[in-house]
């Protein structure tokens, strides 16, 4: 009995059924991911209509009494949980992380960043450090719609 034990745990340490064994804890993790994504999104939904509403019924009546940069900015949340969302279950579709997707993600982030960015308060290194961070995703960007389009035609 004990011999069979040994046999199967050296069988299960040989690359096929070791990968598969990772193959399904990834699966299962990239489901459990999508799930807490899906939940993210709703509450997110939901906080972003009770501060439209909240906003839109306070004096004076019709006018955001939050800043607009607020309102932008949960909206941005939402898109890049979607966007995030989208990369997992593109994951889980093609067992592959879809680069130009990841970086696209990024970019709304870097812009949700710079939307509600106030300058009163930001350094000009911090603003260096957007740009340059802008700068790089966008050429990221760039390089790999070229290299896809290259590919495909």
């Amino acid at each position: 009995m004990i011999k069979r034990f040994f046999r199967s745990l050296i069988h299960v340490w040989h690359d096929e059924p070791f990968l598969a064994i990772i193959g399904a804890l990834e699966s299962v993790i990239a489901r459990f991911l999508s799930l807490a994504m899906m939940v993210v999104i709703i509450v997110g939904t939901i906080d972003l209509i009770r501060l439209l509403i909240s906003d839109l019924s306070a004096e004076p009546k019709g006018f955001f009494s939050q800043s607009l940069f607020t309102i932008f900015g949960a909206f941005l949340n939402i898109l890049i949980a979607l966007e995030i969302l989208e990369n997992i279950t593109g994951y889980l579709r093609k067992h592959v992380f879809q680069v130009e997707l990841v970086i696209a993600t990024s970019l709304i982030a870097v812009a949700r960043k710079i939307i509600i960015l106030d300058l009163d308060k930001t350094t000009g290194l911090s603003l260096i450090g957007l740009a340059s961070a802008v700068l790089a995703l966008a050429v990221s960007y760039w390089i790999i719609r070229k290299s896809s389009a290259t590919s495909e035609g």
